[in-house]
């Protein structure tokens, strides 16, 4: 096999972050491309790869990514940005092809979706589609693998299919159960995205991608729950739920909120089952086979069942998402700044504080009022936002680019700070940090600032209208982990050897 210079775009998303291990351990060389080089650093390949800072859209920064690459990996979208994804798609591929084409790349590998025969598309299918003819013609051998459905721990549409079947024993829904699809195993579509690497330069074509079961939607979860052991899903299917009702629906019921569920929901209305196979002539099936869709179900619970969930679909950064400046940055240039700043003393030892913090979210909840956080969180689900329900994923870990619950994690600084991004929807832009410090006495400092960007009047109004709430929520809050810190420090346990359990029971 002949070593290559692989640039992955989107390393740090769910396919991304999983492929640049697998490239590694094939013996290639990997440049990934990211926004923030801060969300790559926290991977465990991190220090094996060249980091190249910047963006799809920015046409000199993508040119020095691709600058003497061998194989590059198109594995953005920018599925979650609302009713102009297709246009952003379109822009977007139509840059990288051209950028590839005028640094001589060698291979483009683009992972898209299965296409129907006969059909109309829905939104979804016609942008995946789209991009991978811009990318065929771009003048640069490209091969565009086709999957549908694709099962694994993290995945969006396993994370709807396991939240569906495992919340609804009886269930009505719409006529899309009945659409034939053909899952693959997460692992079979990464296999396919290496071997793509060593395609013939002659190669400029499409793969359909899949596992070895055609199911429709209402089998898989049947499947799904006779996996699990679950008793059988009751499931009764009417035409009157349109996509946007299924998705809303979809929305209340996983954690996968409705903006995305949308285009995946409309997706399912479409017969997505291989036409071909031809991709093993160059990447050869497993002598075993390719994983079947229990077994794959198998695989993907066992991980989340051992907390081993090395990427997910809420790790993914959407492609034509605003990259807005920190409120903390020197240059800080967003206008009107809106703050609530609290300082305490903690005692306790500045692990045990920061043990709390690094532990606030998910399971653990957030320290004060959980009904008022339930109902904010029920409140972002209904207007389309991710909701509480994305959790964190790792109890005990933190990231940066990690989501938590309906924040982003934007910085971590293990033991000092934790700044967090507000991804609900709000009129304008939020940001809370959680900050360790210590004091001239060497006592234990806990800092806690929530700042807000309005935009225009509704913003303003927005803040005015919570602020008198901040004193109750944000004050118990800092009391709260205050407590839970001190009340650690008590038991004379190291923090760092904590369990969650115990950490839940402070």
């Amino acid at each position: 096999m002949t070593e290559k210079l692989c640039l992955v775009t989107g390393a740090t998303g769910y396919i991304g972050g999983r492929l640049v291990p697998e490239l590694l351990a094939a013996g290639h060389r990997v440049r990934v491309l990211a926004r923030d080089p801060r969300k790559v650093q926290d991977h465990p390949w991190s220090d094996r790869v060249e980091v190249a800072r910047g963006e799809i859209g920015d046409a000199e920064s993508l040119a020095k990514a691709l600058a003497g690459v061998d194989v590059a990996y198109y594995l953005v979208h920018s599925l979650a940005t609302g009713g102009h994804f297709e246009a952003t798609d379109r822009k977007y591929a139509l840059s990288f092809g051209k950028t590839a084409r005028e640094q001589g790349v060698g291979r483009i590998v683009y992972l898209g979706g299965l296409l129907p025969e006969d059909e109309d598309l829905s939104p979804h299918l016609r942008s995946r589609a789209e991009v991978g003819w811009i990318l065929l013609a771009s003048g640069v051998p490209t091969a565009v693998l086709q999957a549908a459905v694709i099962i694994g721990s993290g995945s969006a549409s396993f994370e709807m299919l396991r939240h569906l079947t495992e919340r609804l024993p009886a269930m009505v829904t719409p006529k899309w159960v009945d659409s034939r699809i053909q899952p693959i195993a997460v692992r079979d579509v990464l296999r396919y995205l290496v071997g793509a690497a060593q395609l013939p330069p002659e190669v400029n074509r499409t793969f359909d991608i899949g596992g070895p079961d055609v199911l429709t939607y209402a089998e898989m979860m049947h499947r799904f729950a006779e996996v699990e052991g679950l008793p059988r899903r009751r499931i009764v299917k009417t035409p009157v739920l349109s996509p946007s009702l299924s998705s809303h629906w979809v929305g209340v019921i996983t954690p996968v909120p409705s903006s995305i569920a949308r285009p995946l929901v409309e997706s399912l209305r479409n017969t997505v089952v291989c036409r071909e196979h031809d991709i093993a002539a160059y990447v050869p099936d497993p002598p075993e086979g390719l994983l079947g869709f229990d077994q794959a179900v198998r695989l993907a619970l066992a991980r989340i069942r051992d907390q081993e969930v090395p990427t997910a679909w809420t790790s993914a950064t959407t492609v034509g998402a605003p990259s807005d400046p920190l409120p903390t940055d020197p240059d800080w240039a967003g206008g009107d700044l809106y703050l609530d700043e609290r300082e305490r003393v903690v005692e306790a030892s500045p692990a045990a504080l920061w043990r709390v913090i690094e532990g606030i979210g998910g399971e653990h909840g957030w320290y004060s009022f959980p009904l008022a956080w339930r109902a904010r969180g029920v409140l972002d689900r209904i207007s389309g936002g991710p909701g509480l329900r994305r959790g964190r994923r790792d109890p005990d870990d933190l990231s940066t680019g990690d989501a938590l619950d309906f924040w982003r994690v934007e910085e971590v600084s293990d033991g000092r700070l934790l700044r967090l991004r507000a991804e609900m929807r709000l009129p304008g832009l939020a940001w809370l940090e959680l900050q360790v410090l210590t004091d001239e006495q060497g006592r234990t400092l806990f800092r806690q600032r929530a700042t807000f960007h309005p935009h225009g009047l509704t913003g303003r109004a927005y803040w005015w209208s919570v602020f008198p709430f901040h004193g109750v929520v944000f004050g118990e809050m800092q009391r709260n982990i205050a407590r839970a810190a001190e009340a650690l420090e008590r038991t004379h346990v190291d923090p760092g050897s904590v369990t969650t359990e115990q950490l839940r029971a402070l």
